[in-house]
């Protein structure tokens, strides 16, 4: 159990609180620490976690902490002393064995064997099977744009069904979530991070814990009629839509989530969802999840320097790009991310009352002081 000073708290107001950056990784890596992640893990995974809070994708973020991390360590679904083990090495290829490791923690550590054998090979492939969830791709991804290589980071959900194929009546994906990071030169990095279903279930169940209605398009029921009732989701009442809507472009989404099986999963030999047990209705819960990690080293394949000054070219130019509106702006994916993570950095990072009540009534749980307010 873990003792720290308390810092100055503040009341939350009905809106919350804004949380020092730096005391809010802190806490939520003590938080690990008291669950039996060594500190170094601890902090990576905190990290990563933290990563949704502090650039705007709150659903992925510290509301997940309570919610899946802690009973995926208190349950033994993820083990806090796991080695990952190697089950084959090829130099530019490497097949890993998790073996239930806490995934905010594995996946990072995935992209950084990968990267290092990208510098030595121009590429690096790292294939997990045995891992866990790992909340936002994103975070795993962006390591490898920190050695200037293009990073990519896909995973399935393990056994767990979600998502219904097209026609089906029965779900047999997850929503596979994929991500690519690139260096942009002096622009924000390149990061799309997206789940290969119209949204993922966090965003759905954040709907619905704040008793606020989905668009139509996020969910339908048996017949295929739209539902915005978050709560029918967890009831049984409603499913996931793929990317690309109703008609022949939910064919785009689905062919997404299916080639992340394949890539994520059925490569490294993990869990995967369309299998005979699918067949029955029941679910099954998100083990053996498969991971793919990908770096790229453009400097090993061109001209060293080459890279960032076209790719700070080209996303400098979609900046420049003439907006339709008076006074709008042209973006692209990272951009508004990135600007939300400094602000987060320089003024605090938001954090709403319920969630700021529950943390620091887990700290005080836990003997961990929980994270000051700005």
């Amino acid at each position: 159990m873990t003792e720290l000073a308390p810092p100055p708290t503040a009341s939350p107001s009905a809106h919350g609180v804004r949380v020092a950056h730096d005391d809010l990784l802190r806490f939520t890596a003590a938080v690990f620490t008291a669950h039996g992640i060594p500190p170094e893990r601890a902090k990576a995974a905190a990290t990563a976690l933290c990563h949704g809070d502090i650039t705007g994708t709150t659903s992925h973020g510290l509301v997940n902490l309570t919610r899946i991390y802690l009973p995926l360590l208190t349950t033994g679904r993820a083990r806090a002393d796991a080695e990952p083990r190697v089950l084959a090495d090829r130099g530019a290829t490497v097949l890993l064995d998790g073996q239930g490791a806490l995934g905010l923690w594995l996946a990072g550590e995935a992209m950084d064997l990968a990267t290092r054998r990208a510098a030595e090979y121009g590429i690096g492939l790292v294939s997990v099977r045995g891992g866990t969830h790992f909340g936002c791709a994103g975070p795993h991804a962006l390591r490898a744009v920190a050695h200037g290589m293009v990073g990519v980071v896909a995973a399935n959900c393990g056994h767990q069904r979600i998502a219904r194929p097209p026609g089906g009546r029965v779900p047999m994906l997850g929503t596979n979530p994929l991500s690519v990071a690139a260096p942009a030169g002096a622009n924000p990095p390149f990061l799309l991070d997206m789940s290969t279903t119209t949204v993922p279930t966090g965003k759905v169940r954040a709907a619905a814990r704040a008793g606020d209605p989905v668009p139509e398009g996020w969910l339908a029921d048996d017949a295929g009629a739209p539902v915005t009732d978050p709560a029918r989701f967890d009831d049984g009442e409603a499913h996931l839509t793929w990317l690309g809507g109703a008609g022949p472009g939910q064919y785009k989404g689905f062919g997404l989530g299916l080639m992340v099986e394949v890539l994520a999963a059925l490569v490294p030999g993990a869990g995967l969802g369309p299998s005979p047990a699918a067949l029955s209705v029941d679910g099954a819960p998100d083990d053996d999840i498969g991971y793919l990690v990908l770096a790229i080293a453009p400097a090993a394949l061109r001209q060293p320097g080459i890279y960032q000054r076209e790719a700070g070219s080209l996303f400098g130019a979609l900046l420049a790009c003439p907006p339709i509106e008076p006074g709008g702006e042209v973006s692209y994916p990272g951009v508004p991310e990135a600007r939300h993570a400094e602000r987060s950095r320089r003024d605090g990072v938001p954090v709403g009352r319920e969630l700021f009540t529950e943390l620091s009534a887990l700290g005080e749980r836990l003997g961990v002081a929980p994270p000051g307010v700005c």
